[in-house]
């Protein structure tokens, strides 16, 4: 099956690096092609050319069911390994590439999955004990958090971060984060509150971060450690001080855009920050704000207060 080719003389292998070379993030790069191999292990002798809509729908619903040897999949999950499915498809299909003479997944409905992250963030509280007794602890670990939670940075993006992606203007009156490779390769630039660039250029911050380093290189990596490290340094320092949820470093992004809303952020601005394509991204925080702001509960519960107060009166 590997060596079959297809009407422009290409085998599936061919097919499926050049898709993938479109994409710049190794994380993406890889869960793609593992959705890509796990399909293909499915249909067996089928081509991925001749694969049909039916191949794909009877591939989702051994997802969702499960089999003798694995168990039911979660939505989610279905989600990630279809979608990128839809993706090679649609690549493929396209006039110009026309590896496939049409698109079998044009039709192939990704399971819906429930949004459950609305009150994945931190009160100012939680947040204030958290960098209270991170800053009495471990001034790297500190600088991390602030980064994610003020900036709003997804971990990856972190632990790429490089001294060289921060430049200032040209009267040295505010800083900007460059992030060049993001969610789906796109660069976006963040700008550093005043107090956070203070600290990013005070020595004893500088010396905590550079370590035993005397000459840093430009294009070091700030924090060259892995995104699970992160991951376990932010459950491990939540717990000490004595948040019981279970936080990880996406909770700090979530923070931020809750925060920045509640504090009268655009939605604009936020989906800046954060890197969303889609502004209906974006929009799941602002569900998250207006819970907290008066509804109509609090209307009737002030009503029965002052009733209550004129019948005690």
């Amino acid at each position: 099956m590997n060596a079959e080719r297809n009407a422009v003389g290409m085998d599936e292998e061919q097919m499926i690096q050049s898709f993938l070379a479109g994409y710049h993030r190794p994380n993406t790069i890889r869960n793609y092609e593992r959705a890509l191999r796990l399909f293909r292990s499915f249909i067996g002798t089928t081509s991925l050319s001749d694969a049909t809509w039916h191949d794909l729908e009877r591939y989702k619903t051994s997802l969702l069911r499960g089999t003798s040897s694995r168990r039911p999949l979660s939505a989610s999950t279905i989600a990630s390994l279809i979608a990128p499915l839809r993706s090679f498809y649609r690549w493929g299909s396209d006039a110009n590439i026309a590896l496939f003479a049409h698109n079998p997944a044009s039709s192939i409905r990704l399971p819906k999955v429930q949004v459950t992250s609305g009150h994945h963030f931190l009160t100012q509280r939680e947040l204030a004990n958290l960098l209270t007794h991170l800053s009495s602890k471990n001034i790297r670990e500190w600088m991390m958090v602030l980064y994610m939670v003020i900036l709003g940075l997804r971990v990856s993006e972190l632990v790429q971060m490089k001294w060289s992606d921060f430049v200032t203007d040209p009267l040295e009156s505010g800083a900007w984060l460059t992030i060049a490779n993001g969610k789906g390769g796109r660069t976006r630039q963040v700008k550093i509150p005043e107090a956070l660039w203070r600290l990013h250029n005070d020595p004893s911050t500088r010396q905590w971060l550079q370590g035993d380093v005397a000459h840093i290189h430009p294009n070091s990596r700030i924090f060259p450690i892995t995104i699970r490290q992160v991951e376990r340094i932010v459950s491990r320092t939540s717990k000490e001080c004595g948040i019981a949820k279970p936080v990880t470093p996406h909770w700090l992004r979530h923070t931020n855009a809750t925060l920045a809303l509640l504090n009268g952020a655009s939605l604009q601005q936020v989906q800046h920050t954060l890197g969303h394509v889609q502004i209906n991204t974006t929009q799941r925080y602002l569900h998250t704000v207006e819970l907290m702001k008066k509804t109509a509960p609090d209307f009737v519960a002030e009503s029965v207060h002052n009733v209550l107060k004129h019948v005690l009166l």
